[in-house]
Formats: C-alpha cells, sequence, structure tokens
C-alpha cells in the first residue's frame, strides 16, 4: 500500500523495464524492430514477467510492435498454473485516442485477463470495436488517462499487485515523472543509434530525481554484452532478485483461464 493525500492505496507494486542504446534510444527509425537484448537478457525479463501479475504497454507500442506479452518459458507457465495463476500475466494497455485494432497480438494471443484504459468518452465505442476481447475501463474526463488514477483501479478493483511496465517511452515518462514507480530495470545496450527521429526511452519534464535527489543504484549487473542498472525508487522497493518473490498474494479477478493448461512450445515476446 501507499499512502496519498493522506489515505491508504492498494497501488501495486511497479516495475518499470527497459532497454535502451547508449544514447538512449528505444529503438531506430525503421519499421523492423530493433532488438536491444540479447537471449540471456531476454530470459531474464521473462522471468520478471512471470513474477508479475499483470505486465503494461501503452497503445502506441501495440500498434508499432504487435508484441504478444506472454511468458515464453515453458516451466515457469507451468508453475504459475500450479499457483492457480494463468500462464501469463494479465495485460494492460492505455491509450487516448481510442486507436487499437482487435487484430492485435495484445488482444489475440494468450488466455489471461486484458484490460483497456482509455478516457471515459471513448469507452464505448472502445467496448463495441473489441467486443468481449478485452474489458475496457473509461477513466477521467479529459483526453488521457491519469497515470495514479489507472493504478488505484488496478489495485483495488482489479485486485494487480505487481505490475510490469514495458514501455513506450509516453508510458515511461508519465510514470517516471508522477513517481509511481517502485522499481527501475533499465538495460543497456552496447551501440548508438542517433537518429533523431527515433523514440526515445524517456521525453522532456521534470523528474522527482534530481541532483539535489539521487536515484539509488541497488545493483548492477553484466549480462553478457548489455548491463543491467537496477534503481530503487521507492521506499517500498523490493531488493530481491529482479523483483522479489513470485505471484505473492491471492490471485488477480479473472487471472485463471477457464480450463486452463501448459502450452508446449514457448510462443515469443
Amino acid at each position: 500500500m501507499r499512502v496519498v493525500l493522506g489515505r491508504m492505496t492498494r497501488r501495486p507494486y511497479v516495475t518499470l523495464s527497459c532497454a535502451m542504446s547508449i544514447d538512449g534510444y528505444l529503438d531506430s527509425e525503421l519499421p523492423q524492430r530493433l532488438a536491444m537484448s540479447n537471449a540471456a537478457d531476454l530470459d531474464r525479463v521473462d522471468d520478471v514477467r512471470a513474477r508479475s501479475d499483470a505486465i503494461m504497454v501503452g497503445a502506441s507500442t501495440v500498434r508499432r510492435d504487435d508484441p504478444r506479452l506472454l511468458v515464453r518459458d515453458t516451466a515457469r507457465r507451468a508453475r504459475r498454473l500450479s499457483l492457480g495463476h494463468a500462464e501469463s500475466p494479465a495485460k494492460v494497455t492505455v491509450t487516448a485516442s481510442g486507436d487499437l485494432s482487435a487484430d492485435a497480438a495484445f488482444f489475440t494471443t494468450g488466455e489471461s485477463t486484458r484490460l483497456v484504459y482509455c478516457p471515459t468518452d471513448r469507452a464505448p465505442q472502445l467496448r463495441a470495436r473489441l467486443g468481449g476481447l478485452a474489458t475496457v475501463v473509461g477513466l477521467g474526463d479529459g483526453d488521457c488517462v491519469v497515470m495514479a488514477d489507472l493504478l488505484d483501479d488496478l489495485g483495488e478493483r482489479q485486485g494487480i499487485r505487481r505490475l510490469m511496465v514495458e514501455g513506450g517511452g509516453r508510458v515511461l515518462t508519465q510514470f517516471l515523472q508522477a513517481d509511481l514507480v517502485d522499481e527501475l530495470h533499465l538495460v543497456v545496450a552496447p551501440f548508438f543509434v542517433g537518429e533523431p527521429g527515433a523514440p526515445r526511452a524517456v521525453g522532456p519534464g521534470r523528474f522527482p530525481w534530481t541532483p539535489s535527489r539521487r536515484a539509488h543504484l541497488a545493483d548492477t549487473r553484466q549480462i553478457g554484452d548489455v548491463v543491467l542498472l537496477r534503481y530503487a525508487l521507492s521506499d517500498r522497493c523490493d531488493l530481491g532478485d529482479d523483483g522479489g518473490d513470485a505471484l505473492p498474494g491471492p490471485v488477480p479477478p479473472g487471472s485463471v483461464p477457464a480450463g486452463g493448461g501448459p502450452a508446449g512450445a514457448a510462443p515469443g515476446p
């Protein structure tokens, strides 16, 4: 729990995870996805996913990268099932425009709960487009969703206790600027991108961590040719291995698929 404006909130523990180039880019200008991580680091990310109740990306990432957001390792999926969870965590995305295709892999792969957050006036149209593929949650009366309100809903109404946020840059920036991150996993790839139109890991703005309030570097680790920097950004930060114990607490509502069972070959990201 966190204390927000004098009240207790059941916001989930937030781990923000991203990989970037030495000069701070998430990708290149090309339409093909630029790999920032190596196989060993992707396996580490898969382990963090498997310990989470939900994985979140922004709608731009859904449109650009078409991620499946599934746990890939067969043993990890089997362990989740043995604990009464779905094979993969719930999927969460947020959109201001409502521009999401029902054909995206976010909606068509896996059997976990799918949650889409959008401004309240966009919700009816988005529900009609997605049908039963996802639960659409309208939040706020403006043109964007306030991330603090989204976290409150995830924790208090959806039962999510550990959230892994994987991007893109706009979502990462919003979470960091609002001081909503407990733990930051930052992987640095051994090359530069240098393209002015490529997406940055974070955008400009005011952040809580400044020269007079430095972020706490909890751990560094070389993983092949990349390096993992792990920052503790709140007093809730769990300094166990890559995010602490797996799947703490009760099963989130709707996170267990009806009749779900172990899959065969491991799916992609």
